[in-house]
Order: C-alpha cells, then structure tokens, then sequence
C-alpha cells in the first residue's frame, strides 16, 4: 500500500497531539494579541508571515508550488472560510468574550462537520445517535448563552452576540475543512496549506486597512509575542498538522480536537487571565463535549 494515503498510527498521533495542545493554547494567544493589535491586523500579520514562509518552504524543498489558477483560487476560498470566517471571526469575538467560553462555543464544530460531510461529501447518513447528539449541542449552547441572555447591562448584550458570532465562525471553519478534501485533491499538501494561509492573510489585510486597523494599533512587545508565537505554534505547526490530517483520517475523527481544544483553553483562562468557571460554563461545556460525542461515535 501506498504510505502517503496510509500513514503509520504514530504520525496520525502525533498529529493530533500537536492540533489538540497547540490550538487550545491559541486562544489565550490571541487574546493577549488583540489587546493591543486590532483582530483583522493581527490575523494579516499572521498569516502573511506563516504563508509567505510556508511558500518559501516549499520552493526550497522543491514541493510543486505553482497550480491552475483555478486551483490557487479554490485554495483561497478555503483559506477565507478557515482563516477569515473562522478565525478572525474568533478573534473579534476574544475582544469581549473569555477565551475558556469561546473554546466551549467552538467545540460545536463538529456538529457541523457532521451535517456538512453529509450534505456536500454524501459519506456519512445522520444517525439517530446523532440527531441526538445534535439536539443536545443546541442545549448546550443555551446553557453557555443563557447569562448574557438574562443579562441587562450592555456589557452582557455584547458578549452574547460576540458568542453568538462564534457559532457562524465555526460553521465557516466547518465548511472550509470540508471543502478542503472536495477541492484540495491532486496538490501538495503542503503547498495548498501554504497558498490558503497567504491569501487569508491577505484577505485579512485588506479588511484591516478598510477597518482603520493602522490607525489604532499599539506595538507592544507582548502583543508582537503573541503575534509571533500564534505564528510558529498555531500556524505553522498547528494549521499544517491539522490540513495533514484532513488528507488522512476522516473529518470526523480529525474534528474531535473540539473535545480537548476547550479543556486547555479553559485551563489555560483561569491559570493566566484569572478568567471566571461558573456553573453555566461547567454545566454547558459537559452537555456540548457530549453531544459531539454521541456526534462523532453515532
């Protein structure tokens, strides 16, 4: 057999470890980043120095770089629902909600995955268990939403559609990786990661300039820090272990890092930002982690 279509269970591992550790400390990245640095520059920053070096990296390592057109743009696409949709989305959003709940919101991706790997891929029929498990994720998120639904101060509408804004971010992210294994067949792995990451950040660049970004930044070497280590940790290892495992496993497993993403970025919130663990946040991340659960093993 082929081992590039089937890789040794020790590489899918190690795969998994770095998306799940790496991508769950991103969010206390980002929040750190986005005190200083407004989200759309902060993300341009990002991704247009992970992608130009992905790029290089490629040339250098004679990997095929240059593709169609068509393509380089369906690259693109993905790279805006991934990177735009999902990420920048998440790091307005980090601007007022904690990182720990922002996690939990995002941990119903998979849910998505399901009904979208349905719908575009035709692999997978809904199962009862998972029309179950998608019930219960709806639950959940109420549970989550339910203190700035009852809130009547500004600050908590403004977390709520801040939350809010997160599931349509993890439905963009959800739809990207699904598109990825449907247009991304018969490029280099490495080079499609690398042209989706550049053009998001270009994207990302282009939203920052027409949102005044220049004009409000603040550099700071902490926020310039975060920028860097979102770069290295969350980028290039993170988002390249992640595309790799699209091409290898099915999207379902490959979308179970929602289950432990939540758990470090909690973790993570209340170790460094002293960010709050109520019983809202506890009871509705053990009903939303279950629900992918039934989700993925339905």
């Amino acid at each position: 057999m082929n081992t590039a279509q089937h890789p040794s269970r020790w590489k899918v591992i190690f795969a998994f470890a770095l998306v799940y550790l790496f991508w769950g400390s991103t969010y206390l990245g980002i929040d750190i980043a986005v005190q200083t640095i407004p989200p759309a520059l902060m993300c341009a920053m990002r991704f247009l120095i992970a992608g130009v070096v992905l790029l290089a990296f490629c040339g250098f390592t004679r990997r095929k770089v240059w593709y169609s057109a068509r393509q380089i743009a369906l690259a693109g696409v993905v790279g805006v629902l991934l990177l735009m949709g999902g990420n920048l989305t998440l790091s307005y959003a980090e601007l007022s909600v904690p990182t720990g709940l922002a996690a939990l919101i995002i941990a119903i991706t998979p849910l998505w995955f399901l009904v979208l790997h349905s719908m575009l891929l035709g692999h997978h029929h809904v199962s009862r268990l998972g029309k179950v498990g998608l019930a219960l994720g709806l639950l959940g998120l109420f549970v989550l939403f339910y203190p700035e639904l009852t809130a009547d101060t500004a600050l908590g509408r403004k977390e709520f559609w801040a939350s809010l804004s997160l599931v349509g971010g993890s439905f963009s992210w959800a739809l990207g990786s699904v598109l990825s294994k449907r247009w991304q067949p018969g490029m280099d792995g490495f080079s499609a990661t690398a042209w989706q990451v550049t053009i998001a950040g270009a994207a990302n660049l282009i939203f920052a300039v027409l949102a005044g970004d220049f004009s409000r930044v603040v550099w700071t070497g902490r926020g310039i820090g975060a920028v860097m280590y979102l770069v290295v940790c969350g980028s290039w290892i993170g988002y390249t272990a992640y595309i790799w495992l699209l091409e290898h496993v099915s999207t379902a497993k490959v979308s179970t890092y929602a289950y432990v993403n939540p758990v470090v970025a909690v973790f993570l919130g209340w170790l460094i930002l002293h960010e709050r663990v109520d019983r809202f946040i506890l009871g509705g991340s053990v009903v939303v982690l279950f629900s992918v659960i039934l989700v993925t093993s339905g």
